[in-house]
């Protein structure tokens, strides 16, 4: 173990290191010592999740933090004892094949520290921490071993018993001035280390699985709030006959290795975006009402975790719950479901359609997607089927509907055909730099006119009017997928008041009694914002705030966080509880249900409570140079106790003879 003493050396040291050379330092409290002596890191840490049946992702090994000393990957294997392992991404899924495969090494790993760089999409050929068939169990098909993401190596759905942390730009600049340091100090008593905080209240408690940290309340469970919107509103206190329903549906949760960096563009976040533009061209149009065929629009959140969101959409329906109130699921015509979009080729804007159900209205919906793109030649688009060798639709939302209703009629529009064209997906890397927006916009362009036609409109004029805002498509992009401008935008602004600036698409965890949404994230509170405002009839005789919370039939209140004031308008939008339908919240705790045969196998995916996560550095010297400073210590102390000794029976001698 190295030492952290003597204090005063250890203070000498890091500030030689980490301090500006002549400038004078005062400490004027204990923080402000501590301060000099550690230096904090920015980082973006792999937490511990877990299910019903065991635990993946991260942790300090027990109750306490981590220190080791930081060297490079290729220099590991010489360190005597356990080290702080820095690599680059392009070395992150080696390191791991190498613990499972090398049993010498696994002790000599203490923590890992993941650098970033600016250029590491270039030089990648794919980099994705799922498995090459993601979700492979919920699929209605039989063939599980089909290679959609063949680039996955699936190290993220398996549990590390020591930290992992992705360095920001600024902290691997940092670490590698740190870890030459290292390496040149070889011999010398000194060295730099890291200290991992990263201790999950799961691990502490011994609790490996979801049911055992739920019952000890170590854990919470992933969840969020999934939004859906009719378009127009509908009229529940209409006697007409309901309508059959046209739905359109898309997730807008990522996930990652790294917790805090699951942005997602391309998956899902381009069809997210491509849906809200959809929406707003659509809105522009009078005459929706009088259409043979009713418009939905569904946003789903937790998706990436066992299509927790559309499959508790589902259950909330069979309960007759609130939240899906008027809406007749049963009345579903069919379903578009709009995946990753983001990356279609600019020389031919060309999707696919990856098909399911019954053969009429499959056709159907096939002719009206050749008639949108028939409409759409000036723009480039062309819409495909997708091959028939593939097993059947790709990972996605509308799984879980076949899971459900097997006959449900269905399109999955891609930008791929047999494999993902997305070699990060769910990564960290993921990010604005893998998509482009003229696609999204493409995209949005044939669902938008798509749409109309599947929900009966005929009017040629209406259908090459309908034109996909591009401004907004980039405004979006900015918004959802970066921190510049970021959730600070003028759009999200418009609507709501983010708690941050920095969008995340991770799903997060259900905190509080679900059916009432109080802690609902940013992002969802966005979309339901900005789909209620798009898809609402304004009120007559009403002033711009909001009435009485807007108490009249079918009425809601948009805007309200932004302002304080709100408009009161009839939008039949709502929040619908994503999480596990095998859980139940009573009493200010979750219960676990047994099974259910007819809501299908489900995970309960939780994520691990912790106190504080943090990474930080400083510099200490080695063990045997304590040993040695102790020694000599002794030395000292033997002899200056014997020349006080002489000194003392010299002074007696003197006075003696005085």
């Amino acid at each position: 173990m190295e030492s952290k003493s003597p204090v005063l050396l250890a203070l000498l040291c890091f500030l030689h290191i980490f301090a500006f050379q002549g400038e004078a330092v005062a400490f004027e409290s204990v923080p402000d010592l501590e301060k000099s002596m550690y230096k904090e890191i920015e980082g973006f840490p792999c937490v511990r999740l877990l299910n019903l049946s065991g635990e993946i992702g991260c942790s300090n090994p027990g109750r306490a933090g981590v220190t080791a000393p930081i060297v490079r990957l290729k220099d590991a294997k010489e360190f005597d004892g356990s080290a702080a392992i820095l690599v680059s991404i392009e070395e992150l899924e080696s390191l791991f094949s190498r613990l499972y495969e090398d049993s010498d090494f696994t002790p000599k790993v203490a923590g890992v520290l993941v650098e970033s760089s600016t250029r590491v999409q270039n030089d990648l050929n794919g980099f994705s921490p799922d498995v090459k068939f993601p979700q492979a169990d919920f699929a209605p098909y039989h063939n599980n071993t089909f290679q959609w993401n063949p680039v996955g190596s699936g190290i993220m759905w398996k549990g590390y018993n020591f930290p992992v942390f992705l360095l920001s730009q600024t902290s691997t600049t940092v670490m590698e001035e740190v870890s030459s340091a290292n390496e040149k100090s070889k011999g010398l008593h000194t060295k730099i280390v890291a200290e991992f905080d990263l201790v999950m209240q799961t691990t502490k408690s011994g609790n490996h699985d979801s049911e055992s940290c739920l019952r000890e309340g170590t854990c919470l469970p992933l969840g969020g709030y999934s939004v859906w919107s009719a378009l127009p509103p509908i009229n529940v206190s209409s006697s007409l006959k309901v309508k059959p329903v046209v739905m359109a549906i898309v997730s807008m949760d990522a996930a990652s290795f790294f917790r805090d960096q699951s942005l997602g563009a391309e998956s899902p976040i381009s069809g997210l975006i491509a849906l809200l533009a959809v929406v707003d061209s659509l809105s522009r149009h009078d005459g929706l009402g009088q259409l043979s065929k009713q418009l939905v629009f569904v946003v789903f959140t937790g998706e990436a975790w066992g299509y927790l969101g559309s499959r508790r959409f589902l259950l909330e329906h069979d309960l007759q719950s609130d939240t899906v109130k008027n809406l007749d699921l049963d009345s579903i015509d069919t379903v578009i479901e709009i995946g990753s979009v983001g990356k279609s080729a600019s020389e031919g804007r060309t999707f696919y359609a990856h098909t399911t159900g019954a053969s009429s209205t499959m056709n159907r919906t096939l002719h009206a997607l050749q008639s949108a793109q028939s409409s759409l030649k000036t723009e480039g688009v062309t819409v495909k089927t997708a091959s028939v060798a593939n097993p059947g639709i790709p990972p996605s939302s509308l799984m879980a509907f076949l899971r459900k209703k097997p006959m449900i009629s269905g399109v999955v529009l891609e930008d791929f055909d047999s494999s993902f064209s997305n070699k990060f997906y769910h990564s960290h890397l993921d990010d604005t730099s893998n998509i482009n927006s003229s696609s999204i916009v493409a995209a949005a362009a044939l669902v938008a006119r798509t749409l109309y036609i599947l929900a009966g409109g005929e009017d040629t004029s209406v259908l090459n009017d309908i034109k996909v805002n591009a401004t907004l498509v980039e405004e979006l992009v900015g918004c959802l997928l970066s921190c510049d401008p970021g959730l600070s935008c003028g759009l999200v602004n418009h609507y709501i008041s983010p708690s941050t600036t920095c969008p995340n698409h991770y799903v997060g965890v259900i905190v509080d009694e679900p059916s009432n949404p109080s802690n609902v994230g940013d992002i969802s509170r966005f979309i339901w914002n900005f789909l209620a405002e798009k898809t609402s009839s304004p009120l007559k005789n009403t002033s711009s705030s909001c009435p009485s919370n807007c108490k009249g039939n079918g009425e809601v209140c948009t805007r309200q966080e932004a302002d304080g004031k709100g408009v009161c308008v009839i939008s039949t939008t709502r929040y619908v509880p994503a999480y596990s339908t095998r859980l139940k919240y009573d009493s200010g705790s979750w219960t676990l249900l047994p099974p259910n045969a007819s809501h299908g196998e489900d995970p309960v995916w939780t994520e691990s409570n912790w106190n504080t996560i943090r990474l930080r550095v400083f510099k200490v010297q080695s063990s045997q140079y304590d040993h040695v400073i102790l020694i000599l210590g002794f030395i000292v102390t033997i002899l200056a106790y014997m020349l006080i000794i002489v000194a003392r029976a010299v002074i007696r001698k003197v006075a003696k003879q005085d």
